[in-house]
């Protein structure tokens, strides 16, 4: 075991770590037991003379379903009555793939119904003059 770096692996601000290794080693970080939202992994690394180097890797944990909110924005200013969507919905089994209720529910964009009513528009002004012609 001489002539091995010792390596200590912090989670977060924790005093402890979560792992107290010698290198190479290769692990799992199991996000499920964490959080949603920001976290640092800290790797302490020690060589067989003393010399310590750190590296911190910051990273987000998103495991829980995600959130769409339709129909209000973040800091809009509103009045009267205002229809909020709001959907959430998650990844599920990752064994499993489930069609029904993977996707948010969105409305039309208007930009969408403008090229649909244009579209419809001149299909009618092209077939109206393609029946008046002798």
């Amino acid at each position: 075991m001489e002539g091995k770096s010792k390596i200590r692996i912090f989670l977060d601000d924790s005093p402890q770590p979560i792992a107290e290794v010698t290198s190479p080693i290769n692990f799992e970080l199991d996000t499920r037991r964490l959080v949603d939202g920001p976290h640092t992994l800290k790797i302490v690394g020690r060589d067989p003379t003393g010399k310590e180097g750190i590296r911190i890797i910051p990273f987000i944990v998103r495991n829980g379903p995600a959130i769409e909110v339709e129909g209000i924005a973040e800091n809009a200013v509103v009045d009267g009555v205002v229809p909020v969507m709001v959907n959430a919905y998650g990844k599920g089994d990752q064994r499993l793939f489930l069609i029904e209720g993977s996707e948010t529910p969105q409305s039309i964009p208007s930009w969408v119904w403008v090229l649909i009513i244009g579209f419809a528009g001149w299909a009618l002004y092209y077939l109206l003059r393609y029946l008046g012609m002798p």
